[in-house]
């Protein structure tokens, strides 16, 4: 750790999948565990499989976890991920999705999840004196307008946003937002992260559906680095 930066302090959104889970490996490995924090975010989604996840993740990085639930913001949206909606979690891959959707979100996008959730993750990040905001969106997961709140340009002003609002005690940096999937896996195989731990799929259950699109974009991640997805075997 002697190349670590302990002068700040950092938070880093963890939803305990795959592309989070990497980042946290790299922000602890960049600032030392002692100076990372972790947020998970309950916002009323299907199962808690993926929140177990990001407990076990920050456990084997010896960072503080803190929780945060804001499902009664999306008490009204019939977004298919959340528990109170009767839309089934659509399969196929995010192209797919696209064209049926005529190139707008897809059904799994939660409105405007990523600003709140970047939102409510600064407000707490000052608290905890942190300088930096570590958000986990990959190019991948733009796929046209699948989800907007995933792009550089959405990035870059909510990190304008953010600094505005913090009179620049607070950046938000997102290292893979113009990165693959594949890219991702392949730091963190680089780092180590146990992809064990993790959780990606829509569904709950003891094991991944293996049909869903970010089920089908974690495993070809996985297979261009040349290895298996460890939930798969």
């Amino acid at each position: 750790m002697s190349d670590c930066d302990t002068s700040e302090k950092a938070l880093v959104l963890c939803s305990g999948g795959a592309d989070s889970s990497t980042l946290l490996a790299k922000a602890v490995a960049d600032h030392g565990a002692d100076n990372v924090f972790a947020l998970a975010v309950s916002y009323g989604q299907k199962h808690s499989r993926e929140l177990r996840s990001a407990r076990a993740i920050a456990d084997h990085y010896g960072v503080e976890l803190r929780l945060l639930d804001v499902g009664a913001i999306f008490a009204d949206s019939t977004c298919s991920l959340l528990a109170h909606s009767d839309a089934a979690v659509p399969q196929g891959t995010y192209d797919e999705q696209q064209r049926e959707s005529d190139g707008g979100p897809v059904s799994t996008y939660v409105p405007f999840r990523n600003g709140l959730f970047l939102s409510c993750a600064a407000s707490m990040a000052l608290s905890l004196e942190c300088s930096v905001l570590y958000y986990g969106a990959h190019h991948d997961d733009v796929a046209g307008e699948a989800y907007p709140d995933c792009s550089l340009a959405f990035v870059e002003a909510m990190d304008r946003a953010i600094r505005l609002g913090t009179a620049d005690e607070l950046r938000v940096e997102a290292p893979f937002v113009s990165w693959s999937k594949a890219d991702i896996v392949a730091l963190g195989l680089s780092l180590g992260v146990p992809y064990e731990l993790t959780w990606s799929c829509y569904e709950g259950g003891d094991a991944p559906c293996g049909t869903c699109a970010t089920c089908l974009d974690r495993a070809a991640a996985f297979a261009a680095n040349g290895v298996s997805d460890p939930l798969l075997g």
